[in-house]
């Protein structure tokens, strides 16, 4: 198994192996005695006997979707937009807050 690890890296590190075409790829392989496994997943595209040579196992996993609320990041809390906030084509005007001074001009 050693032996498929190490030339599955050298096609990663091989720019010219990464871009060969399967025969050209294959002939590589073979001549560095590569694995049945690595030859058919080459050839055919059946990584069944790879799988099965380096001990992997097919975990499948159910996912989950879930909606909702963004969170996190705080930067959208409470900034939400509902059509009918902006129908009447006028610019957005900072609502006044109860606590806020009446005046618009700074006090001195």
């Amino acid at each position: 198994m050693r032996d498929t690890v190490e030339l599955l890296e050298a096609i990663g590190r091989d720019a010219t192996l990464r871009r060969a075409s399967p025969e050209a790829l294959a002939q590589a392989l073979e001549a560095n005695d590569a694995s049945t496994g690595l030859l058919e997943l080459v050839a055919s595209g059946d990584s069944t006997s790879l799988t099965e040579e380096l001990g992997l196992k097919q975990l499948h996993v159910e996912h989950m979707v879930q909606t909702g609320g963004h969170e996190g990041d705080g930067h959208d809390d409470h900034h939400h937009h509902h059509d009918d906030d902006h129908g009447d084509g006028k610019e957005d005007k900072p609502k006044q807050h109860p606590e806020d001074p009446k005046s618009d001009t700074p006090s001195s």
